[in-house]
């Protein structure tokens, strides 16, 4: 069943605050591949709270992770990421359109510091799989 189009526009409600920590910054360089040696956050950190967000969305839709594809991230930043932060990511659905049995689904996260301030703006494309599809 094709994702329903109202949704393009519709915002879903913020992850949990989410500290940043050296622990967590160096966890997530290790993770990558990288290391960690103090100071802002790896760029791709954000995808940490971005990714909680596109969870709960896929959540609240019922739309099954192992049917998504992911096809595009980027990141646009106002500052840095640095340990002290509090954040939290609010995901926005800007796009959908289907093809071939597949809805290419566009999402805005907008990551804010617990000032409201907006950190950085990440975007991503999600291919979810329509159980008819090739």
């Amino acid at each position: 069943m094709p994702v329903d189009s109202s949704l393009v526009g519709r915002s879903f409600p913020p992850t949990a605050a989410f500290e940043v920590t050296e622990d967590r910054v160096r966890a997530f360089a290790t993770s990558t591949g990288g290391s960690y040696a103090g100071g802002p956050a790896p760029a791709t950190f954000p995808i940490v709270l971005a990714f909680e967000a596109m969870n709960a969305f896929l959540e609240a839709e019922a739309l099954d992770l192992f049917r998504i594809v992911h096809g595009e991230q980027r990141f646009s930043y106002e500052r840095p990421v640095v340990p002290g932060d509090v954040l939290t990511a609010t995901l926005t659905v800007a796009s959908l359109r289907q093809i071939g049995g597949n809805d290419i689904i566009g999402t805005t996260s907008e990551v804010t510091d617990a000032d409201g301030a907006l950190v950085c703006a990440t975007s991503a494309t999600l291919v979810h799989r329509g159980a008819d599809a090739p």
